[in-house]
């Protein structure tokens, strides 16, 4: 599988972006997709994620009523929507696909498969 974001940039305070994660390649092995974000001399941590079956989705508490994860299946996409920016939303941002291969019907492994990243700097 290879993601491909799109949708950074440089938005003001309470101002709104789109992130977009096109994947393409195996993309049936894919079980849930998610967001994603490292600022400057912290950990990566999770922002959303969305089950491929069911669409169930899980947010940080952090981005809790402001930002919208979803999934377009025909179109091997996934969407972040970002309202009410805040300056402590400004990180790279990251695709990230979990996958699972069955090999066997008693064997199976899990992997993730990362996109590049894209900056959101939230600034005045």
């Amino acid at each position: 599988v290879q993601l491909v974001e799109s949708g950074g940039g440089l938005v003001q305070p309470g101002g709104s972006l789109r992130l977009s994660c096109a994947a393409s390649g195996s993309t049936a092995s894919i079980n849930a997709m998610g967001w994603y974000r490292q600022a400057p001399g912290k950990e990566r941590e999770l922002v959303a994620d969305i089950a491929v079956s069911g669409g169930s989705t899980n947010y940080a508490d952090s981005v809790l009523g402001r930002f919208t994860i979803s999934r377009d299946n025909a179109k091997n996409t996934m969407y972040l929507q970002m309202n009410s920016l805040k300056p402590e939303d400004t990180a790279v941002y990251y695709c990230n696909a979990h996958q699972r291969v069955v090999v066997t019907s008693t064997f199976s492994y899990e992997y993730d498969t990362w996109g590049q990243g894209t900056q959101v700097t939230v600034s005045s």
